[in-house]
């Protein structure tokens, strides 16, 4: 390979891309500020407006910034992100962000098992177990949905805890950790109930995560999740074991 290939300069449209995100970066250009305009970045660059126009997309697709027509572009808040495999607090979550973290009880309360959870539990119909819905708000923006159906035997004081001081996973880890855990995640439009508690539209889409535990082969916990797609996303990242 040549030098010249090796020093050769990015794409114009890159090189506009890596300038707007070393501002949003460092600050200049803060959340909900706007961007200058295409007209403006073309005479700032000196380059041509279709060039801007890539870069400002792909920016957009990324959700980076916000395009509005008619109006111009904007820094787009980051969206927040779970990880997909370990069982983390979600207010713990939003405090590593700097953000302030607000939960809304929603019900907390003792209902009886129909056929479904006393199969999850391995305990007889119409058994006792403890249920709550609890919306959690990253500022101003309800940014999870979850409920959870407890095992009394695992956790016994569920129902005398407030949980608008400490989440229900954060009491739950306190309880006893996991020693087995179930994770499945999967994709679906918001029901009526998620609609009327995180202010979301019925055509928004939203992620949902199940997730089991299991404290010493006693079945513990069984929970939903339900995240607005357009405010959080889930991920992971983890070494592979060298084969041999």
């Amino acid at each position: 390979m040549s030098s010249a290939a090796k020093t050769r300069s990015p794409p114009l449209y890159e090189q506009v891309k890596e300038d707007i995100l070393s501002r949003i970066a460092s600050g200049e250009w803060p959340r909900g500020a706007r961007l200058p305009s295409e007209h403006e970045l073309v005479e700032r660059f000196g380059i041509s407006r279709m060039t801007v126009h890539r870069a400002l997309r792909e920016l957009s697709d990324k959700g980076v910034i916000e395009r509005f027509q008619g109006v111009g572009s904007f820094v787009a808040a980051p969206t927040p992100r779970s990880d997909l495999v370990s069982i983390s607090d979600i207010s713990e979550e939003i405090h590593k962000r700097g953000n302030n973290h607000r939960a809304q009880v929603v019900e907390l309360g003792a209902i009886r098992t129909n056929i479904e959870l006393a199969t999850t539990f391995e305990l007889n119909v119409g058994a006792r177990i403890f249920h709550s819905v609890v919306v959690h708000f990253e500022e101003d923006s309800a940014i999870q949905l979850e409920e959870r159906f407890v095992n009394p035997t695992f956790a016994p004081h569920y129902l005398e805890q407030d949980f608008t001081q400490m989440t229900p996973g954060r009491y739950l880890q306190d309880v006893g950790a996991a020693t087995e855990v179930e994770q499945i995640l999967y994709a679906a439009l918001a029901d009526e109930r998620a609609q009327t508690l995180m202010g979301v539209g019925p055509d928004e889409a939203c992620l949902l995560r199940m997730r089991r535990t299991w404290v010493d082969g006693v079945a513990a916990t069984k929970s939903f999740f339900v995240y607005p797609g357009s405010r959080y996303s889930l991920g992971s990242r983890y070494q592979v074991p060298a084969t041999s």
